[in-house]
C-alpha cells in the first residue's frame, strides 16, 4: 500500500520514522509530511500552541500539496492524534484513497461527506482525555452515514500517544496489538 502518514501535534519525532520503518519493513511504501518544518515538541501544550499559531488551513493546506502527488496512486492515509485528524480530513475528501489508518484521534464530519465503503480502522486509548466516549460514539455514527466501514480498537488504561516510547504514555502491550491489527487491516486492502 503507498501510505501518508502524518506526525500528532508533537511534530515530526522518532517515533513517527520507526512506525513509517516498521511499515516499510511490511512491505508498503510511506510518506511522512512534516507540517511543522522540522519543529518538534516537549508538551502537548507547547504543540498545540504552535499548531494554532500555524492555523488548520495553512496546515491542511500543506497536507494536501503533501499527499498530492501521490493521489492518483491510491493511498491510505493515516495519523497519529492531531495527524490522524489532517489524515481524516484528506481521506474524506480524496475519491480514490484506498483506507484510512487513525492513531490516537479522529476530527469532524463534515455533514455532507461521502465515501464509498470507505475501510476505517481506528486505535485509541479507553478512557481518552482527547476522544471521549460520547465523542466516538457521535464520530461512529457519523462515519458510518458518510460511508464508511469503520473499526474502532480500544486499549484499557493505555495513555492518548500510547504508541510512541518516548513519551509517559506509552504502553508497550497496546502498542504491539495496535501495530498487529493495523498491519493485518493494511494486508486486507491490498486484496
Amino acid at each position: 500500500m503507498n501510505i501518508m502518514l502524518f506526525h500528532s501535534t508533537y511534530g515530526p519525532r522518532p517515533a513517527v520514522s520507526r512506525a513509517a520503518d516498521r511499515l516499510r519493513a511490511a512491505g508498503h511504501e510511506v510518506w511522512t509530511p512534516d507540517l511543522f518544518e522540522g519543529r518538534t515538541f516537549d508538551t502537548v501544550e507547547e504543540g498545540m500552541a504552535h499548531q494554532e499559531s500555524i492555523g488548520r488551513d495553512e496546515l491542511l493546506r500543506r497536507a494536501v500539496l503533501a499527499a498530492a502527488p501521490y493521489s492518483e496512486r491510491g493511498l491510505v492515509y493515516a495519523g497519529f492524534s492531531f495527524g490522524a485528524s489532517v489524515a481524516q480530513t484528506l481521506a474524506l475528501g480524496d475519491g480514490k484513497a484506498r483506507g484510512l489508518l487513525l492513531l490516537h484521534g479522529t476530527s469532524d464530519i463534515a455533514a455532507n461527506a461521502k465515501v464509498d465503503d470507505l475501510p476505517v480502522q481506528l486505535h485509541v486509548a479507553e478512557p481518552d482525555p482527547f476522544e471521549t466516549d460520547d465523542w466516538l460514539s457521535a464520530w461512529y455514527l457519523q462515519m458510518g452515514r458518510a460511508g464508511a466501514d469503520v473499526e474502532v480498537y480500544r486499549y484499557a488504561g493505555a495513555g492518548h500517544l500510547y504508541t510512541d516510547p518516548d513519551l509517559p504514555d506509552h504502553d508497550e502491550e497496546a502498542a504491539e496489538a495496535t501495530w498487529r491489527v493495523a498491519l493485518g487491516f493494511l494486508d486486507s486492502l491490498e486484496d
